[in-house]
């Protein structure tokens, strides 16, 4: 994962380095530096974000084990070139279905679960858009790295819940969406999805 903040890359960089130490290492004294080149990491993070020490520990150290990004899974859905949003309750804003991948299902499967989960609908995968890395096209930078599967999908059935995450869910033309989860996904990104669904040569876009 690599920012346009040398700053950020520099503090990441030594919190993968320590982080993999500390998995791999058995010497006490190097573990000690290890820890040491962590600390500091989370410093140049503090001063970068502004945040307190404990909530840098909480976002940038909290992995074990050798550091891997994260993955995340969006659903395209299109009706009559509108493009299908949930309402975010955490946030007050709108984004495609979509979340974290869960440890035992791959992106496709992981991509039904979430568009069920908070749009109600049923729906099959038909194209992987793009593979992108967050930091590269969503604010705010993080100091993690995640990637995004952003899928092409279509609906198959099911009507939208309220639930637990979303308040929400409504088609929006390209040209009036509302206020976007920016973090979640960018007018840019949205366009990308419309493109590919209008494209029977699309070809998979990745970082």
């Amino acid at each position: 994962m690599k920012t346009n903040d040398q700053f950020t890359d520099w503090a990441v960089e030594l919190q993968s380095i320590a982080q993999n130490g500390l998995k791999y290492s058995h010497d006490v004294f190097d573990r000690e530096r290890y820890q040491q080149v962590r600390e500091i990491a989370a410093q140049m993070m503090e001063i970068k974000t502004g945040m307190s020490i404990k909530q840098v520990k909480t976002l940038f150290c909290g992995d074990e084990g050798y550091q891997t990004p994260k993955i995340e899974t969006r659903a395209a859905i299109f009706k009559d070139d509108k493009i299908l949003l949930v309402h975010e309750k955490l946030t007050d804003d709108w984004s495609m279905p979509g979340g974290w991948c869960e440890a035992n299902l791959s992106t496709e499967e992981n991509c039904i679960k979430e568009a069920k989960e908070e749009s109600g609908r049923d729906v099959k995968p038909v194209l992987l858009i793009a593979l992108q890395d967050r930091n590269k096209h969503n604010k705010p930078i993080l100091a993690t790295g995640i990637m995004k599967a952003f899928y092409l999908c279509q609906v198959i059935g099911g009507e939208f819940e309220e639930n637990d995450e979303t308040s929400d869910c409504r088609y929006f033309a390209l040209d009036n969406l509302p206020k976007l989860s920016i973090d979640r996904n960018t007018p840019e990104q949205i366009k990308m999805c419309y493109e590919a669904s209008k494209d029977n040569h699309w070809r998979t876009k990745f970082d």
